[in-house]
């Protein structure tokens, strides 16, 4: 589906976490569906994916976390986009987030928390929508 202007997202695989399947999975997913991906690789710290996104002027950074240090770097990655006035860059996060801590991440600003098994087409249409809604 094409759109009026391009929607931008940055994918980033943040922490020690060596696995980024899932992260080639939903970048693919987005870009299929007619979006432009940045995807950084593996082992960013919260500093490089931020600088990532500003250089690239995303709309949307989604962070790929299986590592359990989601309450660390999420937090990071929100203050350094807000000290960088980009307080309009959609943040989600994706891995194996607990409900609670789920529930935390979006009271911080996180747009959306999706856990293993959301449905890409879910994914996809959460981030089409809200990127939508920003512009």
């Amino acid at each position: 589906m094409q759109m009026d202007h391009q929607i931008r997202v940055l994918v980033a695989k943040p922490g020690l976490d060596g696995h980024d399947r899932g992260a080639k999975v939903i970048a693919r997913a987005l870009r299929d569906a007619g979006m432009e991906v940045i995807y950084t690789g593996l082992r960013q710290t919260p500093e490089m994916i931020v600088t990532a996104a500003l250089q690239e002027d995303v709309q949307v950074i989604g962070l790929s976390i299986l590592s359990g240090a989601h309450n660390a770097i999420v937090p990071r990655v929100l203050d350094l986009l807000r000290e960088k006035e980009m307080d309009d860059v959609l943040v989600v996060v994706g891995g194996i987030i607990p409900d609670d801590d789920a529930a935390r991440l979006k009271n911080l600003g996180v747009a959306a928390v999706f856990q293993p098994g959301a449905p890409l087409e879910k994914i996809v249409r959460f981030v089409r929508n809200a990127a939508c809604a920003a512009a």
